[in-house]
């Protein structure tokens, strides 16, 4: 079927059903960002594959909404489908909620699939359309239809990460999420998302693409917990730790009766966020359980890391900045002998690379090998029947990272492949100039993502440039490449604690010519307490020379010269065990001082 076929299948569905709307959007039914293939029912009838859009259909039109890392793509996945793009944030552009308030008719009904909707979307879309009288609805319309070659749900073989690497067992953590709950006049919480699952029970599987999570809900009460997940996939061993922890199993598909069952008494937390309006649902049919809303503590637990988890990805940073060098030198060595390569063939080679050390579980998300003008596109692809041939002038764009056992990794390198315009030399210095600016900023304690995101644009916004996302993002522990709360962005509000990563990763991209993006992980630590109160700043901990040959080093500061020379230093001493006498000797080159 064509998507023009399944918009129109869909509509014949609805007209059946009495829906006037359907609500499609990217989550799965535990509010996950990177969907196992089971889930993405959006990018099934869309025809628009990026990992970020919402998907609305009525009677008579279709609008998809996603952010401006994918527009370019998105405009072309949906030429001819009949779905209107919708540029999120820019001007003119009607919110989700705003075009089906425009579009909805009078006491009409939005249907959705209540199990992949979190509450604080049905809680924003009841809002907008309590004017109309319009009713929402828990009716899945997509499953209906899609039923040829639809994936299963995974269930992969379940392992733990053991203490040592993880820092405490799932017994202590459940301690401490007990007096977390405690402050917030809690006693119990229904744990929804993947991450925060295996953060607390340090559970591991392989379900979902590019992150090591199993599906599973827990459900913590006061004096014990209550994992659900496909059992048969738990090897006894897994359960007996488990189980040891006061943790008792479940089959994954009774989450919803035993919520609505449960005899304990519980003053139970839930995120609205991260709970689908399905299991809300059972939980208020339950009169044994008091309701709250409120955000998942576990999100700022894990995202402040201990020392053990420290010492883990900074070592998987040591083994990935290795990969990283022999990718380098094979990528400079080819254009010097003219042999042909592919962003595919590159992206291919960097993920043997990876695997071959020590500990690699895989990729920690999809690979962006994007030359020239491709890279202009941040979330950009590769694919073998279309990617482009790499020639000896221009950029290319490489982000890309690694899941380890003691760690995940995630850092983008901007190659110059031989000579460069006047234009390209000035927007990766510029780049640079940004990167340098955050990474070396130091702030008071209470100061947050919203803040220092200004001292990264600010070279830009002298010049009038910016860029459509964030500047940086937390990354987890052998977990989620995008981690919050934390993060680098003019609307995070979350103060940054020492022990919290983020990356740091501005960049300049202009369509139809050139994308560039420098990007290194980051670590919150302490740098001086005065009578003025606590200071903090970033150490990086990406292991791995930045390009220096595209530097127009008149446009940069003395301060920023040294800070790449010191930042060069740190990589020479951090990598030299793990490379042999060659590339040694190449990393000492790359690291070569440019301050004079």
């Amino acid at each position: 079927m064509t998507v023009v076929d399944k918009i129109a299948a869909l509509r014949a569905a609805m007209e059946a059903e009495g829906a006037d709307g359907v609500y499609v959007p990217s989550s799965d039914p535990h509010m996950t960002e990177y969907l196992p293939a089971r889930w993405r029912c959006r990018a099934w009838l869309s025809g628009f594959t990026g990992s970020a859009g919402t998907l609305c259909v009525t009677r008579e039109a279709a609008a998809l909404w996603t952010d401006g890392r994918y527009f370019i793509q998105a405009e072309r996945q949906l030429e001819g489908s009949g779905i209107t793009l919708m540029r999120m944030a820019q001007p003119g552009v009607p919110t989700v909620e705003e075009w089906l308030a425009d579009r909805m008719p009078a006491g009409g009904t939005l249907a959705l699939d209540g199990a992949c909707t979190s509450v604080s979307v049905v809680e924003s879309l009841e809002k907008a359309l309590a004017e109309k009288r319009a009713v929402l609805r828990d009716h899945d319309f997509v499953s209906a239809l899609w039923q040829e070659g639809r994936p299963p749900i995974p269930a992969t073989e379940a392992w733990l990460l053991e203490p040592s690497r993880a820092g405490l067992s799932a017994g202590e953590k459940l301690h401490i999420l007990r007096e977390r709950l405690a402050r917030q006049n809690a006693n119990a919480m229904l744990v929804c998302r993947l991450d925060s699952v295996a953060w607390l029970l340090n559970l591991r599987a392989d379900d979902v693409e590019y992150n090591p999570f199993a599906l599973a809900y827990c459900l913590v009460e006061p004096k014990g917990a209550h994992l659900f997940i496909d059992t048969s996939r738990v090897p006894a061993g897994v359960q007996t730790v488990l189980e040891a922890q006061g943790v008792t199993l479940h089959p994954y598909g009774d989450i919803r009766d035993f919520l609505a069952a449960a005899e304990t008494p519980m003053a139970l937390l839930y995120e609205p966020a991260g709970t689908s309006w399905t299991l809300l649902r059972a939980l208020r049919q339950n009169r044994a359980v008091t309701l709250s809303a409120g955000k998942d503590p576990i999100q700022l637990l894990k995202a402040v890391k201990d020392e053990t988890e420290i010492a883990g990805q900074k070592e998987a940073h040591r083994r990935d900045g290795a990969a990283m060098v022999r990718f380098e030198m094979e990528l400079r060595r080819r254009m010097e002998t003219g042999e042909g390569w592919t962003e595919f063939a590159a992206s291919n080679y960097l993920t043997s690379l990876r695997m071959a050390q020590k500990d690699c579980l895989g990729a920690s998300f999809e690979t962006i090998a994007a030359y020239g003008a491709n890279a202009a596109m941040m979330h950009y692809a590769p694919m073998e029947d279309t990617c482009a041939e790499l020639e000896p002038r221009g950029f290319l764009l490489v982000d890309s990272g690694g899941q380890y056992r003691d760690g995940t990794t995630d850092i983008t390198r901007t190659y110059a492949l031989g000579p460069l315009t006047d234009e390209e030399r000035e927007a990766y210095t510029l780049v640079l100039k940004c990167h340098i600016a955050a990474a070396r900023t130091v702030f008071k304690a209470g100061s947050a993502g919203m803040h220092i995101d200004i001292l990264a644009r600010e070279t830009l916004w002298r010049r009038g440039l910016d860029y459509r996302c964030g500047t940086g993002h937390g990354v987890g522990f052998v977990g989620v490449i995008h981690e919050g709360p934390q993060g680098l962005s003019a609307k995070n509000d979350t103060p940054f604690e020492p022990g919290m990563t983020v990356t740091d990763e501005p960049g300049i991209y202009e369509e139809g010519k050139l994308g560039v993006r420098i990007e290194n992980e980051l670590l919150c630590v302490p740098v001086c307490e005065t009578e003025y109160g606590a200071f903090y700043g970033f150490e990086p901990f990406t292991y791995c020379p930045i390009d220096t040959r595209p530097l127009k080093l008149e446009l940069m500061t003395r301060e920023e010269l040294e800070w790449l020379d010191r930042y060069h230093a740190a990589v020479l001493r951090e990598l030299g065990a793990y490379l042999n006498k060659e590339e040694g000797a190449w990393l000492e080159k790359a690291c070569a001082p440019v301050a004079r």
